[in-house]
C-alpha cells in the first residue's frame, strides 16, 4: 500500500517524501517538473537509500494519472502539485485557476473510481487574505485576496462539499505559514526558478553572490524595526507535520484543518541578521515601498495542531539559517544549471521494480 506525493520532486513534497522514506512507507510520485528537478528525487533515494516509483505525469493528463492508480496500490495521497507564485497568479489568474482547480478535479475523481478517500492537501496560510488578527486560528475569517491564495481556498471548500457528499472521506487541510530551511545534508532545498519570490531563497542568493541586494517592502510597520513580522517554519518540521496529518486521516473520517508554523514571528530585519550571523556573509539590502495586502504582523496559532495532532515544530530561527545556508553554499547554482532533458535522462532511483513515465 502506497502514499501517492503530488509534486513530490517539489521543495516541501521532497523533504516529505524523505520522511516517508525513513519511516518505511512506500512513495510514489507524481511530478510534471515544471517548477521541480528531476535530480531532487536522486537526492532523495541518496538520503534515504531508498527507492520508489516517479511518474512524469501533469494532473491535468487524466489519462496518464489513471495509469499511476491503475499500476500502484494506492491507500492515501499528500497533494502538493500546483502552481504557487503569488505575483505570478495576480498577472496571470486565469492559468492559475485552470491549472490549480482542474488538477485537483482530476486527481479526486481518480481518487474516488479506485476507492482511494484518504487526503492530506498542501494549503496555505493565503487563505486568511490580510487579516490583522493574531496569532491566527484555524477559526479565523477565510478570505484570500490573491489568485494563488483564492486557489487554496477553493479546493478547501470543495474537498469539504466532497466530504458531504460522501462521508467516507478523511480529509486533512495543511495551512503552512512561511517554510524556509532545507535538509540537513546540504543535498535538498529551495530552488527557485528565476528570482526568488521568497524572503529566505532572496537573502541566501544575495549571500551566495548570485544577486546583489535584497529588497525589503516597509521599513515604516508597527513592529520592532518597522519591518514585517512572519512566521517562519523549517521545512524539514514541516514535512514531519505531513507525517501526522496521514496519521490523522488513517484514523479518522471528516475534513479537519490545521496551521503548521512555529507560533513565533520574526522580523525581516531579524531574519536578516540571523542568517548574516549563520553565514558569515554580509546581506545588502535597501528599503522599498509597501506591497499591497501586506500584514504588519502574521503568524500563527498552532495549539490545535499540537492538540489534535501531537505535533509541534522543533527548529528554532539558527536552524533555519544554517541550514538554508549549507544547502545553498554546497548548490549556488541549485540542482543544475538547466532544466533536466527528462525524456533522455535516467532517473537515477530507476529498479527493476520501478517506472519512470513521460506524459504526452
Amino acid at each position: 500500500m502506497a502514499v501517492l506525493v503530488t509534486g513530490g520532486a517539489g521543495y516541501i513534497g521532497s523533504h516529505t517524501c524523505v520522511e516517508l522514506l525513513n519511516v518505511g512507507h512506500e512513495v510514489v510520485v507524481v511530478d510534471n517538473f515544471f517548477n521541480s528537478k528531476l535530480e531532487s528525487l536522486k537526492r532523495v533515494s541518496d538520503i534515504t537509500g531508498k527507492t520508489f516509483k516517479t511518474y512524469n505525469v501533469d494532473l491535468l493528463n487524466q489519462e496518464g494519472l489513471e495509469r499511476v492508480f491503475s499500476e500502484n496500490t494506492i491507500e492515501s495521497v499528500i497533494h502538493f502539485a500546483g502552481l504557487k507564485a503569488v505575483g505570478e497568479s495576480v498577472s496571470f489568474p486565469l492559468w492559475y485557476y485552470h491549472n490549480n482547480l482542474t488538477g485537483t478535479f482530476v486527481l479526486c475523481e481518480l481518487m474516488k473510481k479506485y476507492g482511494v478517500k484518504k487526503l492530506v492537501f498542501s494549503s496555505s496560510a493565503t487563505v486568511y487574505g490580510s487579516t490583522d488578527q493574531v496569532p491566527i486560528s484555524e477559526d479565523a475569517p477565510i478570505a484570500a485576496v490573491n489568485p494563488y491564495g483564492k486557489t487554496k481556498q477553493i479546493i478547501e471548500e470543495i474537498l469539504r462539499d466532497l466530504y458531504i457528499s460522501d462521508e467516507g472521506w478523511s480529509i486533512t487541510l495543511l495551512r503552512y505559514f512561511n517554510p524556509i530551511g532545507a535538509h540537513e545534508s546540504g543535498l535538498i532545498g529551495e530552488d527557485p526558478n528565476g528570482i526568488p519570490n521568497n524572503l529566505m531563497p532572496y537573502i541566501s542568493q544575495v549571500a551566495v553572490g548570485k544577486l546583489q541586494s535584497l529588497n525589503i517592502f516597509g521599513s515604516d510597520y508597527s513592529t520592532k524595526d518597522g519591518t514585517g513580522v512572519r512566521d517562519y517554519i523549517h521545512v524539514v518540521d514541516l514535512a514531519k507535520g505531513h507525517l501526522k496529518a496521514l496519521e490523522k486521516v488513517q484514523s479518522l473520517k471528516g475534513v479537519n484543518a490545521y496551521n503548521l508554523g512555529t507560533g513565533k514571528g520574526y522580523s525581516v530585519l531579524e531574519m536578516v541578521k540571523a542568517f548574516e550571523a549563520a553565514s558569515g556573509k554580509k546581506v545588502s539590502y535597501a528599503f522599498t515601498d509597501r506591497r499591497l495586502g501586506d500584514a504588519a504582523i502574521c503568524f500563527a496559532d498552532v495549539s490545535k495542531a499540537k492538540n489534535e495532532l501531537g505535533w509541534v515544530a522543533a527548529k528554532g530561527i539558527n536552524e533555519m539559517c544554517q541550514d538554508t545556508w549549507r544547502w545553498q553554499k554546497n548548490n549556488p547554482d541549485g540542482y543544475v544549471k538547466n532544466h533536466d532533458n527528462l525524456i533522455e535522462h535516467d532517473f537515477p532511483v530507476r529498479t527493476s521494480a520501478a517506472d519512470f513515465l513521460v506524459s504526452n
